[in-house]
Parts: structure tokens; C-alpha cells; sequence
């Protein structure tokens, strides 16, 4: 039993088949270099685009409906480097993790706007952080656990119990606590009153999570809303962060401040503060189209009168 409210299946004979695969995978790359690793994740997660074509026609056709003055030309590369970014993610952090924070700090190249966070730590009141799948969502909060920031990842439990187990552990070996959906509306609370870093990917709608239909590249998308829900409860800070990964590899960690709103309506105004976040994480994407996890359906959960022309692609 996980937590006191979820219960553990017994893992399948396929969950311990792919959970060994990813230890044999990890376990062979700790000869090379983060570098070199991250060339091999490129590679294998360029596989699932071509040959294999894994979601792909779901993938482009999510591209051409977000950018619909892009070529075909552009789509398919910005849908492969998509697929070769999914793959640099999951191997980098597997291998930085062992690698431990000083080579952490060394994938990164510099931060605009780290200022912000260290003036939003200093009240000592805790920091709502937002972020998407775009640049490398796992090596983001492990640069700040590295800079020596107290910060929390609110994460959801996967569907196979040792993989579950496995990133756990090797975001924790990050510097990054964690804490599963199941449990945040307890421990978030905790986590900011003692003036820590709570980070939520707020850009994935999911079964169970209390949420609002906001548009996200003009067509309506279920967004988590409990980022906003605690930032207005208490009037915390809100930033927006990403790891952005740069020509040479190396990534650029981004701060971007993401306003309350603050109408004294509770609810309009998390509303209105989970279209700000969307708008920020949406400006991210377009600067960096070919670094967001377009594998994920973001549409998938969408009104029952959504339009038949904004439905998803």
C-alpha cells in the first residue's frame, strides 16, 4: 500500500518484462557520459517516429491543428524532434541521477529569471512553481534542487508499480522530493508553510483531477487547476519554469511570473488564473514547438458542446 487511500496491484508478468528492460537500459549507459547518453535517448525515441510510427499520425496531426501555417515539411520535423526529445528526457535524468549535482549543473548552460525564484523563496511562505511537458520537464526541478532549492514535484502514479518505483527514485536521487497525487492535498500545505518549492506540470488533463476546460492553442483542453488552488488560497507566489534545451545540448533554465487573478471570486478567479498559466506554458511552446511532449492527447478531455472544428485532431 503506497499511501493509507491507495491500494497496489500485484505487478503483471508485463509490467516486470518492461520494468527490467529499463533497469537493463539504465544499467548499460552508466559507462557513457550524459552526453553521449543523451545522443542514444535522441536515437531510441526517434525510433518510435520512424520506423515505428508510435502515435505519429495522432502527433502530426496535433502539430497541424496548433500551427496550422506550418509545411508538411516542418511538421515532421518538428514531430520527430518531438519523439527524439522524449527519449533525451528519459535517459538523461536516469544517468544525471547517478551522475549526482554537480553534473547536474553542468548540463546547464545559465537561467534567465532566477532572480525571481530567489525573491519568491525569500518570504519563506512557499512557491507555487507551474510547468509543461516542453524542454526537459524532469532535469528542471533537479537544477533547482541543485542550486539548493527545497522543491516538491507533484507527480502521478503510472500504471506499472516498479517503473513507478524506479523514477521515483531516481528523481529523489535529484534532489527532488516527491510527492504523488494521491497524497498532495495533505502534504501540499505542508510542503508550503515549511517555505518550499511546489511544482506542478500543469498542462496534462487526468481522470479524477479537479480541473477547468481552458483554451490551449484555441481549442478547449481539461487543465489541472490545483496549482492555482493553492496559490490563491494563501496569495503564494506563482512562476513559471522550464529546462530549454539549447543547440549544444545544454539546457537554459527559465523563470517567467504568472499573475493571480484577483477579483475576490474564488472560483472565476482560479479560473482566470489557469488561463494565465495555460497562456504562458502555450508561449513556451510556440517558441519551442519541437521540445513539447506532443505524444500526450491534450485535447483528449474536452466539453460535451465543443464545436465539431475544435475538437480534437
Amino acid at each position: 500500500m503506497a499511501t493509507a487511500d491507495r491500494v497496489v496491484a500485484r505487478p503483471t508478468f508485463a509490467q516486470h518484462v518492461e520494468y527490467w528492460i529499463l533497469r537493463v537500459i539504465s544499467t548499460a549507459l552508466r559507462p557513457f557520459s550524459w552526453r553521449t547518453a543523451s545522443r542514444i535517448g535522441a536515437f531510441i525515441g526517434g525510433l518510435g517516429y520512424s520506423p515505428f510510427r508510435i502515435r505519429a499520425d495522432r502527433v502530426e496531426r496535433a502539430i497541424r491543428a496548433a500551427f496550422p501555417e506550418f509545411s508538411e515539411a516542418r511538421v515532421r520535423e518538428v514531430a520527430r524532434e518531438s519523439y527524439r526529445g522524449l527519449g533525451r528526457v528519459t535517459i538523461e535524468s536516469i544517468v544525471l541521477s547517478r551522475e549526482g549535482q554537480a553534473a547536474v549543473l553542468g548540463a546547464f548552460s545559465g537561467e534567465d529569471g532566477w532572480e525571481r525564484l530567489e525573491a519568491a523563496l525569500a518570504r519563506k511562505q512557499g512557491v507555487v512553481l507551474v510547468s509543461g511537458h516542453i524542454g526537459s520537464w524532469e532535469l528542471c526541478a533537479a537544477y533547482m534542487a541543485a542550486r539548493g532549492v527545497p522543491v516538491d514535484a507533484i507527480a502521478m502514479h503510472m500504471a506499472n508499480p516498479l517503473s513507478d518505483g524506479f523514477f521515483k527514485r531516481t528523481r529523489e536521487r535529484l534532489g527532488v522530493r516527491v510527492l504523488f497525487d494521491d497524497e498532495a492535498v495533505r502534504a501540499i500545505p505542508r510542503a508550503l508553510k515549511e517555505g518550499r518549492a511546489v511544482g506542478f506540470l500543469s498542462d496534462q488533463g487526468a481522470k479524477g483531477l479537479a480541473s477547468t476546460f481552458v483554451d490551449f492553442f484555441g481549442r478547449p483542453a481539461k487543465t489541472p487547476r490545483g496549482a492555482a488552488v493553492f496559490a490563491i488560497r494563501s496569495q503564494l507566489p506563482m512562476l513559471f519554469v522550464a529546462a530549454i534545451r539549447q543547440p549544444d545540448l545544454r539546457y537554459r533554465f527559465v523563470v517567467e511570473p504568472v499573475p493571480l487573478a484577483n477579483s475576490g471570486d474564488r472560483e472565476r478567479d482560479v479560473d482566470d488564473t489557469v488561463r494565465n498559466y495555460t497562456a504562458v506554458i502555450e508561449h513556451a511552446v510556440r517558441q519551442h514547438p519541437e521540445q513539447y511532449f506532443w505524444q500526450h492527447r491534450r485535447w483528449r478531455r474536452q466539453p460535451a458542446d465543443t464545436p465539431e472544428h475544435l475538437r480534437e485532431p
